[in-house]
C-alpha cells in the first residue's frame, strides 16, 4: 500500500471537520507534503465521486456524508493495487521451491487481501474523525 492512501485519508478527515474551505496549501502543511501531492490526490478522490471540486475555486466538500465513506472506498479511489502482497517475479523454475513458490503464496496473499477489504470496508469516515476528535481531546 503507497502513502497515497494514508494522504488521501487525512485529507478526507482533514475536510470532515467542516472547518474550511482548505487551500492545498494548507492542507498540505497538516498533511506534511507538497501541495502538488495533495492536489494529486484530491484529483483521484474527485474522480472517484467522493470529493466535489471546482477549478480556480479554493477548497472541497465531501460529496457524501462521512458515515457513507468507507475505508475501502478511499483505498479503491487511490488506485490502490489488487494486492498489497507481490510475489517476485522471476523464481528459478528449476528449484523445487522456485517451482511452486507463487502457486502456494497467490492463495494466501489473495485471503489476506481478502481481509484487508473486508476490513477497511466495515471503517467509515466518521468513524476515524470521531477517533481523532478523541484523541485530540
Amino acid at each position: 500500500m503507497n502513502s497515497e492512501y494514508s494522504i488521501a485519508v487525512h485529507i478526507l478527515s482533514l475536510l470532515n471537520q467542516g472547518d474550511g474551505p482548505h487551500s492545498s496549501e494548507y492542507i498540505a502543511g497538516s498533511v506534511g507534503v507538497n501541495p502538488v501531492v495533495v492536489r494529486n490526490v484530491t484529483g483521484r478522490l474527485r474522480r472517484a465521486g467522493l470529493l466535489h471540486t471546482r477549478r480556480g475555486v479554493i477548497g472541497a466538500t465531501l460529496t457524501r456524508r462521512a458515515d457513507q465513506i468507507t475505508l475501502l472506498d478511499v483505498y479503491r479511489a487511490v488506485d490502490a493495487p489488487r494486492s498489497t502482497l507481490k510475489i517476485h517475479q522471476k523464481p528459478n523454475p528449476n528449484c523445487p521451491v522456485g517451482a511452486s513458490i507463487q502457486c502456494v503464496l497467490d492463495g494466501v496473499f489473495a485471503q489476506a487481501q481478502a481481509a484487508l477489504e473486508q476490513r477497511l470496508a466495515q471503517v467509515t469516515l466518521a468513524e476515524i474523525t470521531s477517533a481523532l476528535h478523541e484523541r485530540a481531546s
